[in-house]
């Protein structure tokens, strides 16, 4: 096979430990690094005084980041690789073999590298991942709550819409003050603007359902754990101030179009740039990007025969996040989400509709961003508009068959209709 780099290294990363196969021609030299910054420093030296064109590793947890940004910073043309397109053959394993393999297969262009952003974009998506883990973990403590207030006896859920609103927080405290809430406290708390005349619950309802009783123990876990959700509030609040800073003015421009389509909200908007980027030329079609997201499902295909198969892992961040927008989307029952949904879950099941929903989302995302043109609704009503023809003919054909005599006039008018 022709070699496609005259000289290029493969690498096998451990957490200790850096083994580099530099191949040159037929030749090989195998050299071992330490996982420190000057260690690394030193290998791409080694690698530039012989003039490596591209050096390939494997994308081993998270220590092929710090290697990656030091070879990315002196122009060695770094590629990380997915482990599982790249295996040796059974009882070759030693970490030497494996750094002589990688660089075999680089030198003939067998490998085909992971898509690795811009470190400004990779930046980018560490704030925003953080962020969605911080969330997450509020919410935990949310429901954390709600469990200690349920062991008390207080029916909070089942007043306010939020357990952490505005009402709520002073219902709470009134609770944990060791104070009873009764006619007279409720109209002064209406009064005083500190609860809402919106809540869910009556007034005896309210009442009954705030009078509970909290041990000394439960009161304490309850302030600590509310305290906990409220120094998660700041920092949200924080990171949200981080990413706005760290997003450019173009980027901010498509986080705004990408909220007109149905279940996208802005937060999740900021994900999915931070992820897949505003530059889609690195997909060639929607259906890479969607491959590539985990939004589709795999080839398993024998003599010619499909068989069932499971979507891809892909991006863990961005499948989830258009999940959750998927699950939104699909509420809107005048949208073509909605409409798309109930035409797949019908003989698909609901899972498969929601992956379904997510995939389209993600290719009107990419089309969006690749033409810079404005989101367009297509409407509920989009399938049946363009089947309208096959389902007369085959409405007609099905009377037929139960033996109902249709004049041809009739059938002329139902085709002219379509």
């Amino acid at each position: 096979m022709e070699n496609l780099y005259a000289v290029c290294c493969g690498i096998d990363v451990h957490k200790k430990l850096i083994v580099a196969c530099l191949r040159q021609g037929d030749k090989t030299q195998i050299r071992e690094f330490g996982a420190s910054t000057r260690e690394l420093l030193e290998l791409a030296d080694w690698l530039i005084d012989h003039h490596c064109e591209a050096a390939a590793m494997e994308s081993t947890g998270s220590y092929w980041k710090p290697l990656y940004n030091i070879l990315e910073s002196q122009d060695l043309n770094p590629i990380v690789v997915n482990a599982q397109h790249m295996h040796n053959v059974p009882g070759r394993k030693t970490d030497i073999k494996d750094a002589e393999w990688i660089s075999d297969l680089l030198c003939h262009g067998l490998l085909t590298p992971s898509f690795i952003p811009a470190r400004a974009q990779r930046e980018l998506r560490e704030l925003v991942s953080y962020r969605k883990s911080l969330v997450k973990t509020q919410g935990a403590e949310l429901n954390r709550l709600q469990k200690m207030l349920e062991g008390g006896n207080i029916k909070l859920s089942g007043t306010v819409s939020n357990i952490n609103g505005k009402s709520a927080r002073h219902l709470l405290d009134l609770v944990l003050e060791g104070n009873k809430l009764d006619e007279a406290v409720y109209d002064q708390m209406l009064k005083d603007k500190k609860i809402s005349r919106k809540l869910k619950a009556s007034r005896s309802k309210l009442i009954d359902d705030m009078n509970g009783v909290l041990s000394p123990m439960q009161i304490k876990m309850i302030r600590e754990i509310r305290k906990h959700i409220d120094e998660l509030e700041t920092h949200i609040k924080e990171l949200d101030d981080e990413i706005d800073d760290a997003m450019s003015p173009h980027e901010k421009e498509i986080v705004q179009q990408l909220t007109d389509i149905p279940g996208i909200g802005k937060d999740s908007a900021k994900i999915i740039i931070s992820v897949i980027g505003t530059d889609m030329s690195r997909f060639p079609t929607s259906r890479q990007l969607c491959s590539w997201a985990g939004m589709c499902p795999g080839n398993n295909e024998s003599a010619k025969k499909k068989y069932s198969s499971r979507t891809l892992k892909g991006n863990k961040l961005l499948k989830s996040t258009l999940v959750v927008c998927a699950h939104s989307a699909v509420l809107r029952k005048e949208s073509y989400y909605s409409s798309l949904y109930s035409r797949i879950a019908a003989h698909r099941g609901k899972k498969r509709a929601i992956v379904a929903v997510g995939h389209a989302i993600l290719q009107a995302i990419y089309y969006m961003i690749k033409n810079n043109e404005p989101y367009k609704e297509l409407g509920s009503e989009y399938y049946s508009s363009k089947t309208r023809e096959s389902k007369i003919k085959s409405h007609l054909s099905k009377l037929q068959n139960l033996g109902v005599n249709i004049p041809e006039e009739v059938r002329f008018a139902a085709l002219q209709m379509a």
